[in-house]
């Protein structure tokens, strides 16, 4: 290494460590042994440029050891990315630009925030996935367009591999062999409690091996030479490949190779050591002017010339008649996407009666063709849920804008993969039962943390799956999935409210759940798609007097209207709601809320799922029908009978109650 290349990587490493021991708290131990990995990375190979940080052909970037962030901004800084100096001496602080784990949108040069360990390697596999797709589509516009060619790289550590996801999406990327990704590991061998012996220990060659990644091992991961030659070698591989990079947790530290310096600040005394060693004595925060100069100097030299010439070609484009490239230039640049997408243009029979899972199928096939940025796939449930794409093909290394993703039985990959392809700006959809959901929660939770267009869709959305037993019943999933902030559910009662939610989802770019159940339900006379956005509305009017009002969504609005009818002919006038969304609901002016749902009227709730939520809406807690057990296996009119949210069993219930507050003889 050349002595500039030795006060670089040190320089990057003692600022890291100025905003850990000024934030009082970081983790060290990765500053000091992963520096040289990222430098190499940067200086010698990524492809972007500090000035345009949303460059659209630029090589992505992954932290999955998120924890490492000091590191990352200390490394962009010197790269000459726009942090200056006093962002970075609010590390971890409240609105900086410099938070305790990378946060898209928030730092210039962060492409993804960091979740749990193992999330970010999902999202890199899926970024590849994007490129691959991008890349082709491009081509297919324009031969030998070099519009979108870019890398994905993933730094991650030991507990990334620990973690079940990580393994379940390099799974799905050797199977579509997307040998544009390229893992940078960082093998120290220690984790928080204690070094891995207790807790990993398997061969990670073999592993890798197994999974027909291309595997190179550095034996010395503080040269940074080898390293650099090591990506070099990658990018030419045919196959995904994993660098394991052999380091030492806390190089030079007094604490180096253990867990002790993995999470927490490091002594004045272990500071001043190692700032004397590396011979950087001047005040905390302060940087060489030489340094920085060179290395912004070698970086902008380099990707400099690529810049331009990539620059020429996206010029051309813009100047040119091609529509493709130039709606592709849009969705990359401006989020921009667009489809004709009007309920009005479907012509549904008043004698409709279908499984709402088929009517979805119906709706997102009418979608697909419309835009080829619209695309997803199931965890193995394509069939089930009925989300394929009939009119494309599977996607594969040989077919690679297929629109139809085969996951395979790997649902938190699945939601991880979709979050890297939507931060490439595609418009995805994964698919499952409602049931399998916790497997993706915290995908989901990384979905709305960063505001992305996913739209997971749960079929099987209830215990009206008798048969297949309370494995496969959900009854706290919607609770949770209502729960998540900056995250948008749907559970349609029939064909019109799928439009309606599905008008919505494309109109804007936010994370969804579509809920989707498997039962045959009416095209009900009085739904209506362009209500579906405000979340709840009015689907019977009392006819006399208000007496009470019934609120169901999903399957349940038909068994709603049912008893309302039957109320009616009791002498008990009810208004019937329909709440497709809660959360879009709670959005409206209080105003809407009182007209539709009065205070002094007695409300109900009739909801197959976890009753916990809806105490907001009900006037009483027994007013609510919904499961807060467990469901049976046996058939579904038995199951729903001795789980008591069958029609009769409510009806009487309703009429029970209202009885007593209402003159029963008005009819």
């Amino acid at each position: 290494m050349s002595k500039l290349d030795i006060e670089t990587i040190n320089s990057i490493k003692v600022l890291a460590l100025d905003m850990i021991d000024k934030a009082g708290s970081g983790h060290p131990g990765i500053v000091l042994g992963a520096a040289p990995i990222i430098y190499a990375l940067y200086k010698d190979h990524l492809k972007a440029i500090p000035s345009n940080s949303n460059w659209i052909n630029r090589d992505r970037f992954v932290l999955s050891a998120g924890h490492g962030s000091a590191l990352l901004y200390s490394l962009l800084y010197h790269a000459g990315y726009d942090i200056d100096i006093e962002e970075l001496k609010h590390f971890r602080e409240l609105n900086s630009l410099t938070p305790g784990h990378p946060e898209y949108r928030v730092t210039p040069g962060v492409d993804a925030s960091t979740g749990p360990l193992g999330e970010g390697v999902g999202m890199a596999v899926g970024m590849a996935l994007a490129e691959r797709y991008l890349r082709t589509i491009s081509n297919i516009e324009k031969k030998n367009s070099n519009l979108i060619d870019y890398y994905t790289y993933c730094l991650c550590g030991d507990g990334d591999l620990m973690e079940g996801v990580s393994y379940e999406a390099l799974s799905f990327a050797s199977a579509q062999n997307l040998n544009k990704l390229i893992i940078l590991y960082d093998c120290n061998h220690v984790s928080l409690d204690s070094d891995t012996t207790n807790t990993f220990t398997e061969d990670i060659e073999i592993r890798f091996e197994a999974l027909n990644f291309n595997i190179l091992n550095v034996k010395n991961g503080n040269d940074y030479n080898e390293i650099s030659k090591a990506i070099k070698q990658a990018k030419k591989s045919n196959r995904p490949t994993i660098i394991i990079c052999n380091t030492t947790i806390g190089k030079d530290s007094l604490l180096e190779g253990t867990n002790k310096v993995h999470g927490k600040p490091l002594s004045k005394e272990d500071l001043n050591s190692i700032k004397t060693k590396y011979k950087i004595t001047n005040e905390s925060f302060t940087v060489s002017q030489e340094v920085l100069n060179y290395f912004q100097n070698t970086i902008n030299t380099r990707v400099g010339e690529a810049y331009k010439k990539w620059e020429e070609e996206y010029i051309s484009i813009k100047e040119s008649d091609n529509i493709g490239l130039h709606s592709l230039i849009n969705l990359l640049e401006r989020n921009t996407f667009v489809i004709d997408f009007d309920d009005t243009k479907f012509k549904i029979s008043d004698e409709y009666n279908e499984e709402l899972r088929e009517s979805n199928h119906k709706i997102m096939n009418f979608i697909s063709p419309k835009n080829p940025f619209f695309l997803g796939g199931s965890a193995d449930l394509s069939s089930s849920c009925k989300t394929n794409l009939d009119k494309s093909s599977i996607q594969s290394e040989d077919n690679p804008v297929g629109k139809n993703i085969y996951f395979g039985v790997r649902e938190h990959a699945m939601g991880a993969i979709l979050n890297g392809m939507a931060l490439s700006n595609l418009k995805v959809f994964g698919s499952t039962f409602l049931s399998f959901s916790d497997y993706q929660k915290p995908a989901i939770r990384m979905s709305a943390l960063m505001n992305l267009p996913v739209t997971y869709i749960f079929t099987h959305d209830s215990v009206y799956v008798g048969p297949d037993g309370p494995t496969h019943e959900p009854v706290e999933q919607l609770t949770m999935l209502r729960t998540i902030p900056n995250f948008i559910t749907f559970r349609p009662a029939d064909i019109n409210e799928i439009m309606g939610s599905w008008e919505y989802i494309l109109k804007n770019n936010c994370p969804t759940a579509l809920v989707i159940s498997k039962e045959k339900r009416s095209k009900n006379k009085n739904t209506n798609a362009k209500f579906v956005k405000y979340g709840a509305y009015m689907i019977r009017k009392e006819k006399y007097h208000l007496d009470g009002i019934i609120i169901a969504t999903g399957s349940e609005v038909e068994m709603a209207m049912d008893i309302s009818k039957e109320l009616f002919t009791m002498g008990i006038d009810t208004r019937v709601v329909s709440m497709p969304s809660m959360e879009l609901f709670l959005k409206q002016n209080p105003k809407y809320e009182e007209q539709l749902l009065p205070k002094d009227v007695p409300t109900f709730v009739i909801e197959a799922g976890s009753s916990i939520i809806w105490n907001r809406f009900a006037t009483k807690p027994e007013y609510i029908f919904g499961v807060n057990r467990f469901g049976m296996s046996g058939k579904t009119d038995e199951v729903i009978r001795y789980l008591k949210i069958d029609k009769n069993t409510i009806l009487e219930k309703i009429a029970n109650y209202l009885e007593k507050n209402v003159n029963i003889d008005i009819i």
